[in-house]
């Protein structure tokens, strides 16, 4: 089903998957998940239009990349060649630079009733990154769960690092600052000024960073949370009857409780949904205490992150 069509005049497809009580909405234009809804409410940020989403979007729902979070300075040294990236974020670049995955046209190589599999080959040199780099992205429903599966192969030695940017509203509406969060992560990023981690896995206890019991989003640190912890387990939030479960196989999670979304230049204002972005580290490339996040001929990167309601 056509969603729209870009001023270069690609379409932009639309896929619906279901499964139980679940049903999504995903776009080729940014493998967005436009919509999720549980029991009939949708628990996502979504836009009405491809225009909302090339004018209005902050990456709702999209796959961010070639690289998800920021890397400090725009820049990295890989195998003694430094390599400069687009500025897009203060001095950083953020997921991917100015024109990153999100705002790509994936292509559907696989979909079934509740499953669909996208596409996308990012250049050698797009976005400064080295390396023709082939992504896939899987969504997945069942049992109550999207499953969302990424895999990625490069041609020469590059940095990766996919993740998915879905802003969750468990209650269908309002803001988030009632949700309630219990994640399993002893230790947390703290960041400087610019948001880089300082290189530290700081111990969550005794700090507002302490979710190993349930809290709040608005409880503490006036809700401004925008930090990757490092997950043990599993990570939960609450709101009402529903429990969304996240589990990954990736090192770190990214809590972000949307205080920085614009309710002037977005549909949604401050609050009105969060982040778990499972992910490798913030500016792991330019840090070599971090997981790597390098990839390198003949390797294959996988990752697989759920979301499971209850």
């Amino acid at each position: 089903m056509i969603f729209g069509t870009l001023p270069s005049g690609e379409q932009v497809e639309r896929v619906e998957l279901a499964s139980g009580r679940l049903r999504a909405e995903v776009l080729t234009y940014g493998a967005v998940v436009r919509s999720l809804e549980v029991s009939g409410v949708n628990v996502v940020l979504g836009l009405d239009t491809l225009e909302d989403y090339l004018t209005r979007s902050r990456y709702f729902g999209a796959v961010v990349g070639r690289y998800g979070n920021r890397i400090a300075g725009g820049r990295f040294v890989l195998d003694g060649v430094e390599f400069r990236l687009p500025v897009n974020n203060g001095p950083n670049s953020l997921h991917g630079g100015t024109e990153g995955f999100d705002g790509k046209v994936w292509t559907i190589a696989d979909r079934s009733g509740s499953s669909v599999t996208l596409t996308l080959t990012s250049p050698d040199g797009d976005q400064g990154y080295p390396g023709k780099l082939t992504a896939s992205v899987t969504y997945t429903l069942a049992e109550d769960t999207l499953r969302i599966d990424y895999a990625a192969e490069t041609d020469a030695p590059t940095v990766v690092n996919l993740t998915n940017h879905s802003y969750f509203n468990l209650a269908g509406g309002g803001d988030v600052l009632d949700h309630v969060v219990q994640m399993e992560a002893e230790h947390y990023l703290p960041v400087d000024d610019d948001k880089i981690p300082t290189g530290e896995l700081a111990p969550v206890k005794g700090t507002p960073f302490d979710f190993t019991e349930p809290h709040a989003v608005g409880e503490r640190y006036a809700g401004a949370y925008d930090h990757c912890f490092v997950l043990d387990g599993i990570a939960r939030v609450t709101a009402g009857d529903l429990t969304m479960e996240v589990t990954t196989t990736e090192p770190g999670v990214q809590f972000y409780a949307g205080g920085m979304l614009d309710g002037t230049a977005t549909p949604y204002g401050p609050f009105a949904g969060l982040c778990l972005e499972t992910q490798h580290f913030p500016d792991s490339p330019n840090q070599p205490q971090f997981p790597t996040t390098v990839l390198r001929p003949g390797e294959r990167r996988t990752s697989t992150t759920s979301y499971r309601f209850i």
